[in-house]
């Protein structure tokens, strides 16, 4: 297996996935897959045991889960063009509008299709914003002031335009229950005079239920108040790093290393810009399996990307040992995020992509070649 590699592993995934099953059968909720987190479309099969529905942002999420993962397609777009839009139409079963202009130009092809289809009807909805802040990264924070996303309270007329069955709000980025709770209290203090008009509520993701303290109980119990309140209320979420979270690696290989101005940068044969974007945009530093803890003694070494971009580094890190050029390094929980958001900036080598099966060797899921860099600007 020739670094750099990404590494999935089946029995990681499948802990998350039975977790995620829990949560939906005791909180009485529809838990569906965000892809813009998770694209591996050759793990679909493990995922398709627990979870067959999902969210798209675009035609070709869309067409993704029809291909591989299940029929149930929850849309959402800030914006829709009229060439788009009757594909969504023909292959969701939701579709939720940014804004009422968007509603108020669209559902009528809504309703023509729900006409003429009346097997397969497809339910509209909109995104409100519940100005519930809990996120400190701005760009990950869709109820920043100013957003482009969702209908503030005061703009909703008292009585729903017909048609509109559901409300959808998306104020996490890999928040807790008591996060959630927070967004919950802000959003019913502001939009429950509408609950009783409407059948559905997605609560959009951000709940990272996977992490290990995560407080499931809490979470579940949230639920079920809100049935308990609104009995008549269907509820959905759809997480996206929760899936995949810590299920997977990159595996890379230390090439050389540099020094200046005191400060140690080993080169390794991957990029933070092109193959671990959310290390820069997030920015977070990933831990390394090799490394040292931060309060032991060693030596500390910044990780530098093999592309020319000059910020292209994270760090830093202890090891026990002086880094050497050829020594592996293994960059944990790279799986989530990360391979839905490469790129191949300067034409570096893409990893390939491998799964470690419940049982066997890891099977090669994906190799990249030159061919992948130059049909990109075919």
């Amino acid at each position: 297996m020739k670094t750099p590699y990404y590494i999935v592993y089946e029995d990681r995934l499948r802990r998350n996935l039975e977790l995620i099953s829990k949560v939906s059968k005791e909180g009485n909720v529809k838990i569906i897959m965000a892809f813009k987190a998770n694209a591996l479309w050759k793990t679909f099969p493990i995922i398709q045991e627990y979870v067959r529905s999902s969210t798209a942002s675009s035609i070709n999420e869309m067409k993704l889960s029809l291909d591989y993962l299940g029929n149930d397609v929850h849309a959402y777009c800030p914006v829709y063009t009229k060439e788009s839009f009757p594909e969504f139409l023909k292959g969701c079963t939701h579709i939720t509008f940014n804004s009422l202009s968007q509603f108020n130009t669209y559902y009528p092809l809504v309703e023509e299709y729900n006409a003429f289809h009346p097997e397969k009807i497809v339910s509209s909805g909109l995104r409100v914003n519940p100005q519930c802040s809990v996120i400190e990264t701005d760009i990950y924070n869709p109820c920043v002031p100013g957003s482009r996303f969702g209908v503030n309270a005061n703009a909703l007329p008292d009585k729903l335009p017909k048609g509109l069955e559901g409300f959808h709000f998306h104020a996490l980025c890999e928040s807790d229950s008591y996060d959630l709770e927070k967004v919950l209290d802000a959003f019913f203090l502001q939009f429950e005079k509408w609950i009783p008009q409407i059948k559905w509520l997605n609560m959009g993701g951000g709940h990272l239920m996977t992490r290990k303290d995560y407080d499931i109980d809490h979470l579940i119990n949230l639920l079920n108040a809100i049935h308990s309140r609104f009995p008549h209320l269907e509820l959905i979420m759809e997480p996206g790093s929760a899936f995949t979270w810590q299920t997977g690696d990159l595996i890379t290989k230390v090439l050389d290393v540099v020094e200046d101005a005191g400060i140690k940068t080993a080169i390794i044969d991957a990029s933070f810009a092109c193959h671990m974007p959310d290390c820069l945009e997030m920015p977070y530093r990933p831990n390394i399996k090799e490394a040292s803890s931060d309060d032991s003694d060693g030596f500390v070494y910044r990780l530098g990307g093999n592309s020319c971009l000059s910020g292209d580094f994270v760090g830093d890190w202890k090891f026990a040992e002086p880094l050497k050029a050829g020594q592996k390094l293994t960059l944990m929980d790279m799986n989530h995020y990360t391979t839905v958001k490469t790129n191949m900036f300067n034409g570096i080598q893409h990893p390939s992509i491998w799964l470690k099966p419940l049982e066997g060797e890891p099977k090669l899921l994906r190799e990249f070649s030159y061919e992948d860099y130059v049909s990109r600007m075919d």
